[in-house]
């Protein structure tokens, strides 16, 4: 079995949902999302594997949300755009298995799609 992480090396979230996936032996790639954001494409497959709306999967607390986000009338393509264009606004880490997606808050949220 193998897994995608959205992952960002400076959130613990992120390192102990990792480190969980590799005690149980499942390989990660690791997609560091801040160096290398994902897709308009595929956030939206990732928000469909997750039966989320965008707004649900944005970290509200961020400048950019604020700057960007906050207070606007935005569509599903929008708000997508937007968090490919600045990624610090994504939920993470996020963890893709097949065609299951959870997001590792809190790290045991991924023993779900085991």
């Amino acid at each position: 079995m193998s897994a995608t992480i959205y992952y960002n090396p400076r959130c613990s979230k992120c390192r102990q949902t990792l480190s969980l996936l590799q005690e149980r032996g499942i390989e990660a790639d690791i997609v560091e999302y801040l160096q290398t954001p994902p897709t308009s494409a595929e956030l939206d497959r990732i928000l469909n594997l997750l039966g989320m709306e965008p707004e649900a999967l944005i970290r509200k607390g961020e400048a950019e949300y604020r700057e960007h986000f906050s207070g606007r009338e935005l569509s599903r393509a929008e708000t997508i755009a937007l968090m490919v264009q600045y990624p610090q606004v994504i939920e993470r880490p996020i963890v893709v298995i097949g065609d299951k997606a959870v997001v590792g808050r809190p790290p045991e949220n991924v023993l779900n799609i085991l």
